[in-house]
């Protein structure tokens, strides 16, 4: 298929998903990279005593803070 069909089809609200590949797909700036923090042992307890009352992990409360100091930096 041409790209100009492709596009018209979209353009036009049509199912294009036979016409893709989703394994291959990939979410621009989602890769992820690794580090390492040291914190201090109080503040892992207070995460983890947070984490613990919210339902979730510490990694995603972390994640989540982190998230919204860098939009309100933004």
């Amino acid at each position: 298929m041409k790209a100009k069909h492709f596009d018209r089809k979209f353009d036009i609200g049509e199912d294009i998903s036979e016409h893709l590949d989703l394994s291959k797909a990939k979410r621009p700036g989602r890769a992820h990279k690794r580090i390492n923090v040291d914190l201090p042992e109080w503040m892992v307890a207070s995460l983890d005593q947070e984490a613990k009352r919210l339902g979730v992990t510490r990694q995603s409360i972390i994640k989540v803070w982190i998230a919204e100091m860098l939009k309100k930096a933004s």
